[in-house]
């Protein structure tokens, strides 16, 4: 079993208004609604790709309601603690005209100490019956930075590979804790590592730095694909993951569907170049779609063969 765990769910709102212009009034011609946030994203997908998988995570009023009621819809289990306050809803606006997308993304509900310490016995109870855990997206209002961390720690007692994907100083505490993967976008990467990247040089060096700051793999995800620093036989391999570039209808959730793919691939016991292609072969049919996480498995197979991995270097021949 996957666990995926989203801290600060969402309602999210997907809507495509052409011509979008600030201080207008527009009409959608389309839009999507759908239960949220990465690791809900990421449970979907997975769902998708026909892996056994739990999202849990925190819930609150009428908002928790509907975002557990529409996953039971889509048939995806989930054991979420509820809460007092009221989860968020997240609006996108995607102008198709320009390919534009605009997200305003509420900052979640208050919670409590007794709230968080509900949530860790549920994961920990959750995680008998678990392999792996994804920890991924913001926290709400209330968690400490170092909450990741902390359930890395304790999972890691259990032997669950952990997996983290978040941003800021949650993403430096988790990585510190030592997970077995951590999965940044680029900016999330040029705020960890404290300075913004020039060349693919920079890009290498990243991962690197990344994988010293404790986590055994780092990968950071790119609109073409990937660099990766993974373990081979238990020995650290640089890899520059590539797919050539489709028309996108919706970027919105491509990182949460180049993960799903990733960890559904070394959940079946892949190897590691095969883990990393066939998440960017999910990652890039995910932005042919109108809302996160929505994965066409007969798409992605046939996408693959577009997927190159090069190794660059031993990792310490990169600078």
């Amino acid at each position: 079993m996957i666990i995926t765990v989203t801290l600060n769910a969402a309602l999210d709102k997907t809507l495509e208004v052409p011509n979008f212009r600030v201080g207008r009034r527009h009409r959608s011609v389309e839009q999507t609604t759908m239960p949220g946030g990465k690791g809900v994203n990421i449970a979907r997908a997975l769902k998708r790709l026909g892996q056994p998988v739990i999202a849990t995570g925190l819930a609150g009023g009428a908002t928790g309601n509907m975002i557990v009621d529409a996953l039971n819809d889509e048939a995806i289990l989930n054991g979420f603690v509820r809460i007092r306050e009221e989860s968020r809803t997240n609006t996108a606006v995607l102008d198709p005209t320009t390919g534009v997308h605009t997200e305003i993304n509420e900052r979640g509900p208050a919670v409590s100490a007794h709230d968080l310490e509900l949530f860790r016995d549920k994961l920990l109870y959750l995680a008998k019956g678990a392999s792996m855990c994804v920890f991924a997206g913001s926290l709400p209002r209330g968690v400490p930075p170092d909450v990741y961390a902390g359930l890395i720690r304790e999972l890691k007692k259990q032997n669950v590979t952990t997996v983290v994907d978040t941003e800021g100083e949650p993403l430096r505490l988790a990585a510190r804790a030592e997970p077995d993967i951590v999965s940044p976008n680029e900016l999330e990467a040029e705020e960890l590592v404290g300075h913004e990247f020039n060349d693919d040089s920079d890009r290498a060096g990243a991962v690197r730095e990344i994988v010293s700051l404790g986590a055994r793999s780092a990968i950071m995800t790119l609109r073409e694909g990937c660099w990766a620093q993974v373990l081979v036989e238990g020995a650290p391999h640089l890899f520059h993951v590539t797919v050539p570039e489709v028309e996108p209808v919706a970027t919105i959730g491509a990182g949460d569907a180049f993960l799903a793919g990733y960890v559904a691939a070394r959940y079946r016991g892949l190897p590691a170049t095969e883990c990393l292609r066939f998440g960017v072969a999910c990652g890039a049919e995910s932005t042919g779609r109108l809302g996160a996480g929505l994965i066409d498995v007969r798409e992605v197979d046939r996408l693959l063969a577009d997927v190159a991995v090069s190794e660059v270097a031993t990792p310490a021949a990169v600078r």
